[in-house]
């Protein structure tokens, strides 16, 4: 069965792998066919959770054909905090739904 692996180590920086496997195999199957998990520290592999197209996944679980499998490594920043940082620091002139007003339209439309 076909089966894609992506994983992301970094900010913009995509890898994906196309392997193939016999029928009735796991995640963790997969993850042991890559070799990636010997690239990571084993601080890295504890906290990567694994997906299958989006939704999180034991390792445990059979893949069928033409699944992608995701490893999501740990958030650095919430992305809730990093939205209103910006926010702050771009000023409430230029961001926001009204930044950018017509000549001679009304206060906030």
């Amino acid at each position: 069965m076909d089966i894609s692996l992506v994983y992301s180590p970094a900010p913009r920086v995509v890898r994906e792998l196309a392997l193939v496997l016999d029928a009735e195999a796991t995640v963790e199957q997969a993850l042991k066919a890559s070799g990636w998990l010997a690239e990571l520290s084993p601080t890295e592999v504890h906290s990567l959770e694994v997906g299958v197209w989006g939704r999180t996944v034991p390792l445990s679980h059979v893949l069928r054909q033409d699944d992608r499998v995701e490893l999501y490594r740990p958030l650095k920043v919430d992305p809730k905090v990093a939205r209103r940082e910006r926010f702050v620091k771009q000023g409430a002139k230029s961001a926001g739904l009204f930044a950018k007003k017509r000549p001679g339209a009304k206060a906030g439309y």
